[in-house]
């Protein structure tokens, strides 16, 4: 049988094909993803899952000038393959190679940015508002987006300005009763019972003013595609409900959905995951985090844990598991879990509510406005902080210190280890009066001998790890390790001093002054943007107190970093650990 794949280059390849062909064209091109994926990684399970609807919009559908946008991204993979990027996409979330989600600059077929969940019906909306005052009343516009991202608030926004308009706007619901973990609430239960026909007659979406059609089986090209054209005829806004299993074809990734979301390497045969002999590791920061709240909560029955959507990636699926009555997972609403904490710590608990870095930037109002000026102790854990590697902009979480910093009455801290983190956490449960961000980041910490005793944690405290003479080196957070590595290899590091700042907010203002006043050099560095961060605090400081000792800030530059390893993107973000080490050398007075 020929290969078909190797002949589509673009959607008006696939579009030659004859209906029968494209079952065929599913199995290659879920195969070869599988391939790909299998030796360079990336996110699986959602991809496999919507194999045969993407061949069918890009089939049915005019793309790119129909435009079509994928929620999140996650399951963009084969619109990659399909679109032109089949030849490079080994180089799928390489440093230089094409993005993990859809990226405007990288295709025309790329019509909208995606890598937080929940934006694709809004964004579609805008497109179709404007075509209709553009008077272009045939072009199409398909929103596809997973019944865990339509439960946000952001969607339903979208859907409620949706349904009063009279633009050509298919909303693609594909319902495979997860995201990265199972779906949760109300929306999910009723939508279960819509594909057990136990629904009542009035349908939701209905009720919003949508036509709509479905549930119809999404691995069912034929059907698909009737389907489509079908709803292509139909003016105004529409909504089809197709039912996917997360992972299909790779029986692996169907019965370990959450853990084949993004499995890493695995035999592409069997699916088992390949799993690298290596010697005893430290934890990973969210490891240490989701063992920790478990322990104090044990101790402390007001401690409660909240997370949106992300139980696993946080590990708070320790505490969900060993309490399941006081954790919560929200499903993707960060503002609701910000508020949420916020109510709850008015009533004497203590939440602890765990969000990454990058998704706390969705609920930003919600941290003013409902925490930090009514000075409920909510206690943020923002994992992921910091650079994260090969998710690329989307995800690196280095705005947090500049948007947190500039809040009235929140702590921010970030803990140079792991017993750092667990001390934290024991302090901030144990009577804090303000609020407290602990950000943290990605991966694996620096010590196998984590589990200490907890001892409390000053307020506002830093500590100095190694004395100098010339030059004072200020870090925050897991950066301080490789500072503490680097100055064992420097043959003059005795000239050096090392602080670990720890609190951003607030500074230890006692101790800065001591430093400004020996040190004739102050390096400050950190994994979070320049602009308005720590080292900008250190320059306040010194402005207020009137010394003129020059601060060299290393940090992330002004500008979004791609996608790479970790030591890609700190190098491109401007945190080059040898252009550090080559400026202190530069700086010391003996050289």
């Amino acid at each position: 049988m020929e290969e078909i794949l190797a002949h589509i280059n673009a959607p008006q390849d696939l579009r030659k094909l004859s209906l029968e062909k494209l079952p065929q064209l599913a199995k290659e091109l879920r195969d070869f993803i599988i391939d790909i994926v299998s030796t360079k990684e990336g996110h699986l399970g959602a991809s496999l899952g919507v194999v045969e609807l993407t061949i069918a919009l890009h089939y049915v559908f005019n793309t790119p000038k129909d435009k079509l946008i994928w929620d999140v991204g996650h399951q963009a993979y084969g619109h990659k393959i399909l679109t032109g990027r089949k030849n490079i996409f080994d180089t799928n979330r390489q440093l230089g190679g094409i993005s993990g989600f859809p990226k405007r600059s990288e295709s025309e077929y790329d019509d909208f940015g995606t890598g937080h969940s929940s934006t694709s019906i809004s964004a579609i909306l805008g497109m179709a508002i404007a075509s209709k005052l553009d008077h272009d009343l045939h072009k199409q516009h398909i929103a596809v987006i997973g019944d865990a991202s339509i439960a946000s608030g952001m969607a339903f926004e979208g859907l409620n300005h949706l349904g009063v308009t009279d633009v050509n706007v298919l909303v693609v619901l594909n319902d495979n009763a997860i995201g990265i973990d199972p779906s949760v609430g109300a929306l999910k239960k009723y939508l279960t019972n819509v594909k057990d026909g136990t629904a009542k007659d009035e349908n939701i979406f209905e009720c919003l003013n949508l036509k709509y059609s479905g549930p119809i089986d999404g691995h069912n090209i034929p059907e698909l595609v009737q389907e489509l054209e079908r709803l292509k005829k139909v003016s105004g806004p529409k909504l089809l409900h197709i039912i996917t299993t997360k992972g299909k074809g790779l029986k692996k990734a169907e019965d370990n959905q959450v853990t084949y979301h993004a499995p890493g390497k695995f035999n592409k045969s069997t699916g088992e995951q390949i799993k690298s002999i290596k010697q005893k590791e430290p934890p990973k920061y969210q490891d240490v985090f989701g063992h920790t709240i478990v322990e104090l909560a044990e101790q402390n029955k007001k401690i409660v844990g909240i997370t949106p959507a992300m139980p696993t990636g946080s590990s708070l699926k320790f505490m969900m598991d060993a309490m399941p009555e006081r954790a919560f997972d929200v499903g993707i609403a960060e503002q609701h879990a910000v508020t949420f904490s916020a109510g709850m710590a008015t009533q004497g608990y203590v939440p602890f509510c765990n969000i990454y870095s990058t998704f706390l930037q969705r609920a930003y109002d919600q941290v003013i406005h409902d925490v930090a000026l009514q000075k409920l102790p909510v206690i943020f854990c923002l994992d992921r902080a910091g650079l994260v590697g090969q998710d690329g902009p989307t995800h690196h979480g280095v705005f947090d210190i500049a948007y947190l910093r500039c809040i009235p009455n929140l702590i921010v801290f970030a803990p140079m280890n792991e017993m750092e983190l667990r001390n934290i956490m024991y302090t901030a449960q144990n009577g804090l009066d303000l609020p407290i961000a602990i950000r943290y980041p990605r991966g694996k910490g620096a010590t196998l001998n984590w589990k200490n005793k907890f001892e409390a944690i000053e307020i506002g405290a830093a500590r100095c790890l190694k004395e100098g003479s010339d030059i004072a080196i200020l870090t925050i957070g897991t950066l301080g390790n490789q500072i503490y590595t680097l100055l064992e290899e420097l043959e003059n590091s005795q000239v050096v001093g090392h602080f670990d700042m720890r609190f951003i907010k607030p500074l230890d203002k006692k101790m800065l002054k001591e430093i400004f006043r020996k040190y004739n050099h102050i390096i400050t560095i950190e994994d979070g943007c320049k602009t308005g961060g720590f080292g900008s605090a250190v320059l306040e400081f010194a402005n207020i107190e009137n010394f003129s000792t020059p601060v060299k800030i290393f940090g992330v530059a002004d500008k979004f970093i791609s996608h790479g390893t970790i030591d890609e993107t700190w190098e491109m973000a401007g945190i080059d650990f040898d252009e550090i080490k080559n400026y202190i050398k530069s700086t010391s007075p003996c050289d």
